[in-house]
């Protein structure tokens, strides 16, 4: 047998980003303002949108909805690889490594629907303006949300099920700062078949209807503003979409670079670094780019600040 003896899989080693001594200080100090940035980013965004009765619209609902899905994703990755380089251990058992790719899968898939829910409000905002109130009612808004949460907590299930069935070797090193599945596939002595058929399958139809629900709205977005006959009215519109657009981008460019690739094709080291820029990176950025580009949150967040000095003074 080619393989190491089969051993009961008790933990697992995360070798992180890097296995060199010298650079782990210089990753813990990258890392660990990086996170507490996404964690304050995103909660004022999430304070500003319950605070300001104006922001209680379902633009903000769903972008409430977003900050706090950024806010777990990233807490479910960054904290562990902080507590495993501050402690020099990089360890982390077979539950903790299942349980973290549960609720990795689990906010991962959730950004992705709820990007693609933004994307039919900001259709429906601007293709029809006039029933949208209407259209997107709170009902509608919940329920749109809550399923979003209900189907993404199965498909979540389903990989983690799927995982604990397989038998891992003698090797227990994952070349990874996270338990993400195609590493963890990597190590089975057990043939991953049923696995990665479902993840281009099941997975890939639920990345599908995401895409293809945001080229729809984004095409009949683009064609509404094409139709405006003034400049300005062609810039108003495009702005209250800019935002979700850039999201959109970063986070879809670098996670279908990471999952939807030929295994001949992948690399640890571009996977990795892909896996930094949308688990990190991108809920990081997420608040900048709205708060900057939106003038409904600017001026939330500045009245918020300022309530803030008033009674600290």
């Amino acid at each position: 047998m080619g393989w190491k003896n089969l051993t009961s899989t008790s933990d697992f080693v995360l070798l992180g980003l890097s296995e060199q001594p010298e650079q782990q200080e210089v990753l813990f100090g990258l890392f660990l303002p990086m996170y507490l940035v996404t964690l304050a980013g995103n909660l004022l965004i999430i304070l500003a949108i319950i605070v300001d009765a104006h922001l209680h619209t379902p633009m903000y609902f769903f972008l409430a909805n977003l900050s706090l899905t950024d806010t777990c994703f990233v807490s479910t990755t960054v904290p562990k690889m902080l507590a495993n380089i501050w402690m020099q251990n990089h360890v982390i058992s077979y539950a903790g490594c299942l349980s973290q790719l549960y609720f990795f899968m689990l906010f991962v898939m959730l950004e992705a629907f709820l990007l693609a829910v933004m994307a039919y409000d900001r259709y429906v905002a601007i293709c029809h303006p006039l029933h949208y109130i209407m259209i997107m009612s709170p009902g509608l808004c919940v329920l749109l949300v809550s399923a979003c949460w209900i189907l993404n907590a199965l498909h979540s299930l389903l990989h983690a099920l799927l995982m604990n069935s397989l038998s891992f070797c003698a090797d227990h090193e994952i070349p990874h700062f996270f338990c993400d599945i195609n590493p963890l596939l990597n190590l089975s002595c057990t043939d991953p078949f049923i696995n990665e058929l479902v993840i281009f399958t099941i997975g890939g139809l639920a990345g599908l209807v995401c895409v293809l629900c945001l080229i729809i709205s984004y095409a009949y977005i683009f064609s509404a503003i094409l139709k405006i006959p003034s400049a300005q009215g062609k810039q108003k519109a495009f702005s209250t979409c800019s935002s979700h657009l850039s999201m959109v981008s970063l986070f879809f460019g670098t996670s279908f670079f990471v999952y939807f690739r030929p295994s001949s094709k992948r690399s640890a080291q571009n996977g990795t670094v892909a896996s930094v820029m949308y688990t990190v990176v991108t809920p990081m950025l997420n608040p900048f780019i709205y708060s900057l580009r939106n003038r409904d949150i600017k001026s939330s967040l500045k009245k918020l600040i300022w309530v803030r000095k008033i009674h600290a003074s």
